[in-house]
């Protein structure tokens, strides 16, 4: 059964089609990384409630339709309904129960809230050992109260009455109804945690979603359904820092991501950057106050370096022998993509003022690419985790398995990736422009163009490969500098960027297009032909939105228009699929095989850098 799913960050709700929590692992009321509450139900006294209905608005209310056969007439039609409607704030839930009666006889019953804490660590529920933590339960006036440690949750229900034990709270609403009439009652339940290192933002969004959807149904009607929703939801995953809750980001996606990601939130900002330049300006300086100023293996860091990953304590994944920082740097492209954002964001209209106040962060950020991001003085960025402890692969592609020989076989690191060296090819010019126009007279932008041109004229020589399916840049150089052969769609992050010429652009394109690569739903993680190719591999052959839409992306600033709406007409159809909230990836099964893409499990729903692409998507078709 698929979870009818609420957001607000940093708040989240996964419940049944009915409304209820407990049926699914993942099913909970979450606030942070804890999930407050593990089950929650409703029952009503006089009749089994029947589930009919589920109806969304927006990305943080839902309306769920039931009938009480119980409670009617002696006629077939239903006409005692029971409407559950449901609200998720950034650390509440209100919900709002009423009976609508058509009878003639008035109606006596009881509607009963039944609510389980848990205080479970979501990273706990992720690995499937979810335990509830030890907690207390207290009466209130009005309520019940659950406490843990620092998170607590608070019980809000007006008339009815409340019992507690050592596992639940149970609340009791006598209901009485009048003949063809309707009553109502409501709860809330409020939830804190002292160590919450985000918060909601101060301010609404800065865009019409409405004018957008509107000015896209001409364009394609399907279009304008997939940018109301997808703009609802990046509404929904923004987030601030308490020490500056007037900027805001977006998290990368819920249930797993709901924080800052330093790569997830700057691509999200730079494929909305048509709709909206204050989120990428707020989302650079969020980045730029935790710019890494020392080194430190333990997290990565490295002097100039943009985070990857904020939490509010240690990431532990069990099984997998990994345990990240609260503060986590281990990020080989969020130090270059944030340059290519704060580029981009200018030319889209954030004021000079502004750009100007980040100049210093630019300059640790230009001089990490240039004097750090090369462990290994090969003239390539690369990544090496130097604990055994944090992500072996640094790159978009973070799973142990994601870099792999056309045989399967696991490249070995330190790794260079290709879009890497196209995005610090990409950012240090940028940078140099930069510093060309607002910076002083100590810039030195002839050594950044100099440093450019030598990584364009070394990845021409190292990266290009010949293999049984054609001619294109290996997706890295592995330990011993040897090209790894795999054809993936990491090669499509460097159309646009200037490391190709145009003749390898096109070419790059056409093979990003072809049945290997493309699914009819979107671009491949990896083509149909390597060894370790799986349609359901999370980085080995599903297909992720954001990729495409990157991909789409660098077409469009290369002058692929035709090719840049043949791969739109597959994120198109994906979003279709998908009721046009899609998610973090699908499977790579092709078009012809199935009328819908099939679902990846466990793949976040919704995600930031998904919606975007629906904003890529407006502005592909639109040129």
């Amino acid at each position: 059964e698929a979870a009818v799913i609420a957001v607000r960050a940093p708040s989240q709700l996964w419940s049944a089609a009915g409304g209820d929590l407990a049926g699914q692992a993942i099913h909970g009321i979450y606030h942070g990384d804890v999930r407050h509450v593990r089950e929650l139900s409703l029952t009503c006294a006089g009749s089994p409630v029947e589930w009919i209905s589920v109806s969304t608005d927006g990305p943080s209310r839902v309306v769920f339709g039931g009938i009480l056969r119980g409670l009617d007439d002696r006629f077939p039609d239903p006409k005692v309904r029971l409407l559950r409607e449901r609200v998720l704030d950034a650390g509440r839930v209100t919900e709002t129960w009423t009976v609508h009666s058509r009878v003639a006889h008035a109606i006596d019953t009881e509607l009963v809230l039944r609510v389980v804490p848990d205080f479970a660590s979501l990273h706990d529920v992720k690995s499937g050992l979810a335990s509830a933590e030890r907690f207390t339960i207290q009466a209130t006036d009005d309520g019940a109260a659950a406490a843990s440690g620092r998170t607590r949750f608070v019980l809000s229900s007006p008339g009815a009455a409340v019992s507690t034990d050592d596992d639940a709270i149970t609340a009791t609403w006598p209901v009485a109804v009048s003949p063809f009439g309707s009553a109502a009652v409501r709860f809330t339940i409020e939830m804190t945690d002292a160590a919450l290192v985000v918060q909601a933002p101060l301010a609404g969004p800065h865009w019409d979603a409405a004018a957008v959807s509107d000015a896209a149904r001409p364009i394609d009607p399907r279009l304008a359904r997939w940018l109301d929703r997808a703009l609802g939801d990046l509404d929904a995953l923004r987030l601030a820092l308490p020490d500056h809750p007037g900027d805001d980001f977006f998290a990368a996606g819920a249930p797993w991501f709901l924080t800052l990601f330093g790569r997830d939130s700057l691509w999200a900002a730079r494929l909305a950057l048509p709709l909206d330049t204050r989120v990428a300006a707020s989302t650079l300086r969020v980045l730029a106050r935790l710019q890494a100023d020392d080194a430190d293996d333990a997290s990565a860091r490295e002097p100039g370096k943009i985070l990857h990953e904020l939490r509010a304590t240690t990431l532990e994944m069990p099984g997998e022998g990994i345990s990240l920082p609260p503060l986590y740097y281990g990020s080989v492209d969020s130090t270059p993509l944030w340059v290519c954002l704060l580029a981009d964001a200018r030319r889209a209209g954030m004021p000079d003022d502004e750009v100007r106040e980040l100049l210093p962060a630019l300059r640790r950020a230009l001089g990490w690419i240039l004097d750090h991001g090369d462990s290994d003085g090969d003239g390539f960025l690369d990544y090496v985790d130097r604990t055994g402890s944090g992500l072996a692969n640094q790159g978009w592609k973070d799973s142990g398995d994601s870099i792999q020989w056309r045989d399967g076989s696991l490249a070995e690191g330190p790794i260079a990736l290709c879009e890497v060296q196209a995005y610090a090819y990409e950012a240090v010019l940028a940078g140099a422009e930069l510093l060309d126009e607002l910076g002083d007279d100590g810039d030195s932008p002839a050594t950044l163009r100099a440093w450019a041109a030598a990584l364009r004229a070394r990845f021409a020589e190292s990266f290009w490969i010949t293999t049984p399916e054609g001619r294109y840049p290996a997706v890295a150089l592995d330990r011993d500098k040897r090209p790894v052969d795999t054809l993936t769609s990491n090669i499509g992050h460097l159309i646009g960027t200037g490391i190709l010429d145009a003749a390898d652009e096109a070419d790059v394109a056409r093979l990003l297009l072809s049945s290997p690569m493309s699914s009819g739903y979107g671009i491949r993680t990896m083509s149909t032909g390597a060894g370790g190719y799986w349609p359901l591999s999370y980085h080995g052959g599903s297909v992720w939105t954001h990729d495409t839409a990157i991909v789409a992306h660098g077409m469009l600033r290369a002058g692929l228009g035709d090719q840049a709406r043949e791969v739109v007409t597959g994120m198109l159809a994906a979003a279709e699929g998908f009721a046009y909230r899609v998610p973090e990836l699908h499977s790579g099964d092709p078009i012809g095989d199935t009328t819908t893409p099939t679902p990846y499990p466990a793949a976040c729903r919704p995600q930031a850098w998904s919606a975007a692409a629906a904003i890529t998507a407006l502005s592909v078709l639109s040129a």
